[in-house]
C-alpha cells in the first residue's frame, strides 16, 4: 500500500474538519466491543451503525409524534 504524503494527509484532515461535526459518546466498559461486533455482523462500521441507529430512532420518534 503506497504511503500517503503529508500534503494529502493535511488535505484529508481539512476536508474532515470542514465537512463533519464530531460527537463523542460514552458507553460502559465492554459495551464498545459488543457494539463493534454487532456492527460488523450487520456489515457496517461502528460509526455507520451509530448513525443508522440515530436516523432510525428519529424516524420512529417522528411517526409516534404524529400519532399523538
Amino acid at each position: 500500500m503506497p504511503e500517503i504524503s503529508e500534503e494529502r494527509k493535511r488535505a484529508i484532515a481539512e476536508y474532515k474538519l470542514n465537512s463533519y461535526d464530531r460527537l463523542e459518546i460514552k458507553v460502559k466498559k465492554g459495551e464498545k466491543a459488543q457494539l463493534k461486533l454487532h456492527a460488523a455482523e450487520q456489515g457496517e462500521s461502528l460509526n455507520g451503525f451509530v448513525n443508522r441507529a440515530i436516523k432510525e430512532t428519529q424516524a420512529r420518534d417522528k411517526q409516534s409524534d404524529k400519532g399523538l
